[in-house]
């Protein structure tokens, strides 16, 4: 399972999983499962999503 720094860039951002969702265009439930590593699938596309909302690249929260 690939680990991710969704939930802490969020929260150093002042997000709440509903703003980030809504921002990003996914489920807030999607999100959820995203960043507690429960979403067995994450797509480049929501990848892509998020990293926009956040205004970040995959490799911060993948890699770093």
């Amino acid at each position: 399972m690939l680990k991710n720094k969704v939930l802490e860039i969020r929260k150093a951002k002042g997000l709440s999983q509903e703003e980030l969702a809504k921002a990003a265009g996914i489920s807030r439930a999607t999100l959820s499962k995203i960043e507690t590593n429960d979403e067995a699938v994450i797509t480049t596309e929501t990848v892509s999503k998020i990293c926009k909302a956040l205004e970040c690249t995959p490799r911060e929260i993948f890699l770093e």
